[in-house]
C-alpha cells in the first residue's frame, strides 16, 4: 500500500496494489474507488482531503503484525 498526498490540489491517493484500474466508483462527493474489471478495489482517491480527514495521520503509519502469521512464514 502506498499513500500519496498532493498539497497543490489537496488530494490523497491510497494505492492498494499494482493492478491498473479499469473503472471508478464514486462513494460520496470527492471520494472515489478505483476498481478493476473484476471489481477489485485497487485505489482510493480523496479530494479536498484536508477538509475530510486529518492529513497528518494519513501520512504517518503504524504496523501491527500478527505473530502467528509471522511464525508461519519464517
Amino acid at each position: 500500500m502506498r499513500v500519496h498526498y498532493d498539497n497543490e490540489v489537496d488530494a490523497v491517493y491510497i494505492k492498494l496494489g499494482n493492478q491498473k484500474p479499469d473503472g471508478v466508483i464514486e462513494i460520496t462527493e470527492g471520494v472515489n474507488l478505483d476498481t478493476t474489471s473484476e471489481n477489485k478495489i485497487v485505489g482510493i482517491e480523496i479530494l479536498n482531503a484536508s477538509k475530510k480527514m486529518n492529513i497528518k495521520t494519513i501520512l504517518t503509519y503504524e504496523l501491527e503484525l500478527d505473530k502467528n502469521l509471522m511464525q508461519k512464514t519464517a
